[in-house]
């Protein structure tokens, strides 16, 4: 019996803003910059890479290529495409571990 596996797309699952910010804050929490470096290329697809890179004055390819596995997204990038979504930065103190 063969097996069929799937990719699974986060940016079919995220539909409201509010989908997109808290999916985008967990990823902030984890710590782990190429999380957060897929999260906003997940969002970006949902929403529309083009709109996106519009709304954050950058150029479409450029969001692309920043916002894949190989990117390495400048933190201005980053700040602009959140900021795009309709999310702020913000730094809070951690969370001690359970």
């Amino acid at each position: 019996m063969a097996v069929t596996i799937n990719l699974w797309d986060a940016s079919a699952y995220l539909e409201t803003t509010e989908d997109m910010l808290a999916y985008l804050d967990e990823a902030a929490r984890s710590g782990d910059p190429a999380l957060l470096q897929a999260a906003l290329g997940d969002i970006a697809k949902a929403k529309g890479m083009a709109e996106v890179a519009s709304s954050a004055g950058v150029g479409r390819e450029s969001l692309y290529k920043s916002l894949s596995t190989t990117g390495n997204p400048s933190f201005q990038t980053t700040a602009k495409v959140i900021d795009a979504l309709g999310g702020q930065l913000s730094v809070t103190p951690k969370t001690p571990a359970a």
